[in-house]
């Protein structure tokens, strides 16, 4: 219930401490899951310390329990160890500290562990996490390669040196990061942003040495996988060796199965690429030959052929072809004339014998009045009237006697 209060009538600190008590009392006992970075056994105190950890959002709580509680699991329980604790929340109302009264405590096994992680890996796999297509393709040559591992490390020894055997300009951008421990997720989570936020750096390469599941845990963890699926650089992970497969396996770009064959993916070798170009260099020479040396053959055969040798052979093979051929066109060109000529002095005779001109040379007259009108009929003509007569040779005037 809210509390009504303001600046006139505020609640004094003991009375909140109070009341804040009273809620926390009312929470009753619960599981919780964590890791153990402090862990305090004072000789002859019946009382153990501990501090419990969430990795993977850097939240702590202090626990206390009496030592019959601790001593049931001192030979397997440490610092660093995952546990889970049946605990009654508390509140230190002098101090206003919360804390944890544990009543068990039980160490979480490499069974659960397992069963864990391959729930968490079902669940991000469903979420398309570890999709092929979402992956990105590294860069064939890498001018700047972001590297996180832990401060001089096998790993990172291994990358570096490897990497400049085989291409000495290569250069690297050092991320030195807690690799195992309550601080290693937060960290690597932190160098991979910080990395990946560099324009200039072309891939990123997280490498750790091997070790046991519980060491390689901090690169299974959710929230470092999440960051890496959410990076635009191309991740390279070289986490342990070839059988160890931590979650980061599944989500990076690429799988490493040691850091130094992380090196080797990464950056090509200078003297491999080298024997690579010459190789085709000599492939190339070989394929320029090859082609000149087969346009040579095919020039010479085409050479050799007998039009090549003497090219007028054709023609001259085809002159008689064309005289024999002109000569029949001329010969069926002067029948063609010849026809159409004596049909055309044909025609001019038939068209001679019809015309009026031969008529009047056979002795007849056209008479015609003086309007020029031809007279066909004698009725046509009046007694006396002038008449006009054409003959072969010219005309003269008639009268006519009706």
């Amino acid at each position: 219930m809210g509390l009504n209060t303001s600046a006139d009538a505020p609640l004094p600190v003991g009375e909140v401490s109070r009341l804040i008590g009273g809620w926390i009392e009312r929470l009753g006992a619960v599981w919780v899951e964590g890791q153990i970075t402090q862990l305090s056994r004072r000789p002859g105190a019946g009382v153990v310390f501990l501090t419990l950890r969430d990795p993977s959002h850097d939240i702590s709580v202090a626990v206390t329990c009496y030592r019959q509680v601790f001593d049931a699991v001192a030979d397997v329980v440490s610092e660093g160890a995952r546990v889970v604790v049946l605990a009654k929340p508390e509140w230190y109302a002098p101090r206003g500290q919360l804390s944890l009264r544990a009543t068990e405590i039980r160490p979480v096994g490499i069974g659960e562990l397992l069963v864990r992680l391959e729930q968490l890996k079902k669940a991000l796999a469903g979420e398309g996490l570890f999709a092929a297509d979402r992956k990105k393709a590294l860069p064939f040559l890498p001018h700047l390669i972001g590297l996180v591992c832990g401060r001089a490390s096998a790993a990172e020894r291994d990358v570096l040196e490897n990497a400049r055997r085989r291409w000495p300009a290569v250069r690297f951008e050092v991320r030195n990061v807690a690799v195992q421990g309550v601080h290693a997720v937060s960290q690597v989570v932190q160098a991979v942003k910080e990395l990946d936020d560099l324009d200039e750096v072309d891939v990123i390469v997280v490498a750790r040495g091997g070790g046991s599941v519980e060491d390689l845990l901090p690169f299974s963890d959710e929230q470092l996988v999440r960051a890496v699926a959410a990076c635009r650089t191309p991740v390279v992970s070289a986490i342990g060796h070839e059988p160890d497969q931590p979650l980061l396996d599944f989500v990076a770009d690429l799988r490493a199965s040691t850091p130094t064959d992380a090196a080797k993916k990464v950056v090509p070798d200078v003297g491999e690429e080298y024997e690579r170009v010459r190789l085709l260099l000599d492939r190339a020479r070989r394929c320029a030959h090859a082609f000149v040396e087969r346009e040579e053959r095919g020039l010479a055969h085409a050479l050799a052929r007998p039009v090549m040798e003497d090219p007028h052979r054709m023609i001259d093979e085809r002159a008689d072809q064309v005289a024999s051929l002109a000569d029949r066109a001329r010969r069926t060109l002067g029948h063609l004339l010849d026809r159409a000529d004596s049909e055309l002095s044909h025609t001019h005779a038939r068209v001679v014998g019809l015309s009026p001109a031969a008529t009047l040379r056979r002795g007849y007259a056209v008479l015609q009045q003086a309007d020029g009108h031809v007279v066909r009929d004698p009725g046509e003509v009046a007694a006396g009237e002038a008449l006009r007569a054409r003959v072969a040779e010219g005309e003269f005037t008639v009268r006519a006697d009706v």
